[in-house]
């Protein structure tokens, strides 16, 4: 499985005790480690109102580890559409892309929709679920429902703060033309007006389209012949549904002549299954914490999350993502990382891990390249 590159995830996790600032130190030095341990992307989220992630912005965290590394491809995954107009997306990667040519990767995402998982119906996936499970054995648990976080006060009011006028009414696919066009130097207005982006125009950035069904987003990178991201890690239920959504519409492109997927995958790794499970203990209760719209809290000690008292509610909140966390030895790990491959036929895999610790986070990583470079 060496032949599979696997890339990081990173949302800039603040565990208790600790602070943004640390965090971000914390992120920048993983991103170094990674580079050292052969890891072929780093990737920043975007998320806002947590207070235990601190990614908020990935091209600024971008900005300030690609000083700090000199070969790793780095990423977003995902600057959210609706939060930025497709000129100062542009704009923010072509700065960065002026002094760190050839690295960046600009991964998009929709924003201002329904959440994941939501009322819109969903095209079905080709590949047979049956009781939970994919043919090869991959777990594939019941879809996982967010109507509750749409009337969030929280929600609310982040929607309020973060999105532009009419960013709701805006085509998704339109806004991925712009950004294209603004790119290869080709935008014109309704009018006939030229863009030109200084610089920005011309960078050499990869395009990713993250998704996490076969929906809108799928369609988009399949149709724009562009490379697609599917979340395991976020929707499970819907793996196999995105990455066949975007295979059936993808169209050759410039690009790409043939669709190219990454997946992405929930890991902790230790020396023995026993460590990794209590290094994990807190992934539940964090978990909860965003799916109760109550916003990531800052990751827990094990002995922190061991002292809640846990609902019948609370866990059918987390519990496809608790099922669907690779959690052990190397070996364990890198077995159900290559389930993960065959079931949904990525060609990378994105890892995203977090524990209490930094150290063991740093661990994880490099415990799972070492194991990988073994296949």
């Amino acid at each position: 499985m060496s032949d599979i590159p696997l890339g990081v995830l990173d949302l800039v996790p603040v565990s208790s005790g600790s602070t943004a600032t640390e965090a971000l130190r914390n992120s920048i030095d993983l991103a170094r480690q990674a580079e050292s341990f052969g890891y072929a992307r780093y990737w920043f989220a975007e998320h806002h109102l947590n207070p235990g992630v601190a990614g908020t912005s990935p091209a600024v965290v971008l900005a300030l580890t690609a000083s700090a590394t000199s070969t790793i491809r780095l990423g977003s995954g995902a600057v959210q559409l609706g939060h930025r107009t497709a000129l100062s997306t542009v704009e923010e990667f072509g700065l960065i892309d002026a002094l760190h040519p050839g690295r960046l990767d600009l991964g998009l995402g929709r924003s201002g929709g329904r959440p994941p998982g939501g009322s819109a119906t969903p095209l079905p996936a080709a590949t047979p679920v049956e009781d939970g499970f994919a043919p090869n054995g991959l777990r594939i648990p019941p879809r996982f429902s967010f109507e509750h976080l749409l009337g969030s006060p929280r929600i609310a009011l982040q929607r309020e703060l973060l999105l532009l006028p009419n960013a709701e009414s805006q085509d998704y696919g339109e806004q991925i033309e712009d950004i294209l066009a603004l790119l290869a130097g080709t935008y014109r207005s309704a009018n006939g007006v030229e863009a030109h982006v200084v610089p920005g125009e011309g960078a050499d950035v990869e395009i990713w389209i993250l998704g996490s069904s076969g929906g809108q987003s799928a369609e988009v990178a399949g149709r724009n012949g562009l490379r697609f991201a599917a979340n395991y890690h976020v929707s499970p239920a819907t793996v196999l549904e995105a990455a066949e959504g975007y295979r059936a519409a993808f169209q050759p492109s410039d690009v790409l002549d043939k669709p190219y997927v990454s997946v992405s995958a929930d890991v902790v790794v230790a020396e023995d299954d026993e460590t990794a499970r209590d290094l994990a203990t807190g992934y539940g209760l964090w978990v909860r914490s965003i799916r109760t719209a109550e916003g990531a809290i800052q990751f827990p000690t094990p002995d922190e999350a061991r002292a809640h008292a846990w609902s019948d509610a609370d866990r059918a909140l987390v519990q496809d993502r608790l099922d669907t966390q690779f959690v052990g030895s190397p070996g364990r790990v890198a077995d159900q990382l290559e389930q993960l491959q065959e079931a949904t036929g990525a060609d990378e895999l994105l890892i995203t891990t977090i524990t209490h610790g930094h150290a063991d986070r740093v661990r994880s990583y490099e415990l799972l390249a070492e194991e990988w470079r073994k296949r």
